[in-house]
């Protein structure tokens, strides 16, 4: 309970997504299974969190380690999510296992976060055979118009939205251009559900970019679509994650974390420690590698001297870096441990 009653009294916390469209109710949402209270607004000193949900924020940052804290607004929906969709989700977590590689897949070649994977599992539970009230479809729940502008082929003969990796290729396109837009993943995600209309309205009349100011604002059904992909994220990843915050919590972090614009806007700084390799990383989030070396220099024997290493790649990238940090050091593990037979 301590816990939980730091993290809500803490400066800042960290979660969030954006979003883009037009029309509302234009894109995407689970429209059968809207959340029709908003528990965020409870007391969040009223119970105890779960065990499990404590667990959550066990891992504060040590070393050089990223500790993505819960925006205390979300807490009680979070917990109460856990709660009623926690055993299902773990469930999904080993089944989907061939669906999340897909994705993941796409989205790496695409410099996405893989985490947004979690969108497809709020919007369809990832079925192919998903149908909306509204007509939405697919795994990623496109409407006709919205699928036709991202490519996808959808007429009497043929749906492509219900073709998991061409519609899974669509959403990558769509989330970067709703990304383009506005900047924050958690206006992102409000956009996927309801259309850049509302999403903008929000903005203007709250006078905030920030999802948390503006959420009442927005429709219910997205105010929690929002909440919902959090919660599933939390779920799923037992932690947050870079699609879980704010533009400005992202701006906190990378500070917090010793990552920095350097050169010009388009470049990010992060110190790192750890058994990483050039050629993974440059693998993982596909650069030239020719590239990565000019901008980190020496990096393999640098960081094995030293220990750590500023590194330096295009925003987009460390994005990617970020996300996938397990897989590629894992990999980089690997390659260390061929390099010795």
């Amino acid at each position: 309970m301590n816990k939980l009653l730091l993290l809500a009294t803490s400066l800042f916390c960290l979660t969030c997504l954006e979003g883009y469209s037009s029309g509302v109710f234009t894109q995407g949402g689970i429209y059968a299974n809207q959340v029709s209270k908003d528990s965020s607004i409870k007391d969040q000193q009223a119970s105890d969190p779960k065990d499990a949900f404590k667990d959550l924020f066990e891992s504060e940052s040590s070393n050089n380690a990223t500790s993505f804290k819960l925006n205390p607004k979300a807490i009680s929906f979070v917990q109460d999510y856990m709660d009623s969709e926690g055993d299902r989700l773990m469930k999904m977590k080993e089944w989907a296992k061939p669906f999340f590689d897909r994705i993941d897949q796409v989205f790496s070649q695409r410099n996405l976060p893989v985490e947004l994977k979690y969108l497809a599992v709020i919007e369809s539970d990832l079925k192919s055979s998903a149908t909306s009230r509204v007509g939405a479809a697919g795994p990623w729940q496109f409407m006709i118009q919205t699928a036709k502008d991202f490519g996808l082929r959808v007429s009497h003969k043929i749906d492509e939205r219900r073709d998991f990796v061409k519609s899974t290729i669509a959403a990558a396109k769509y989330l970067k251009d709703l990304y383009s837009t506005y900047n924050d993943w958690l206006l992102v995600i409000a956009a996927y559900n309801c259309g850049n209309g509302p999403v903008n309205s929000a903005i203007r009349k709250s006078g905030s970019s920030n999802f948390w100011d503006l959420q009442y604002y927005l429709p219910a059904e997205s105010r929690n679509h929002v909440k919902k992909f959090i919660a599933t994220h939390y779920i799923m990843e037992g932690d947050g994650g870079l699609t879980t915050l704010t533009k400005k919590e992202t701006e906190a972090l990378a500070l917090t974390n010793g990552s920095a614009p350097v050169t010009d806007a388009n470049t990010t700084v992060l110190n790192i420690s750890g058994k990483y390799n050039s050629l993974a990383i440059a693998q993982n989030i596909q650069m030239n590698m020719g590239d990565f070396n000019k901008m980190n220099p020496n990096f393999d024997k640098q960081l094995s001297a030293n220990g750590s290493y500023n590194l330096r790649l295009p925003t987009d990238k460390m994005l990617v870096f970020q996300a996938n940090k397990p897989q590629i050091l894992d990999q980089s593990i690997q390659i260390l441990l061929s390099s010795v037979k």
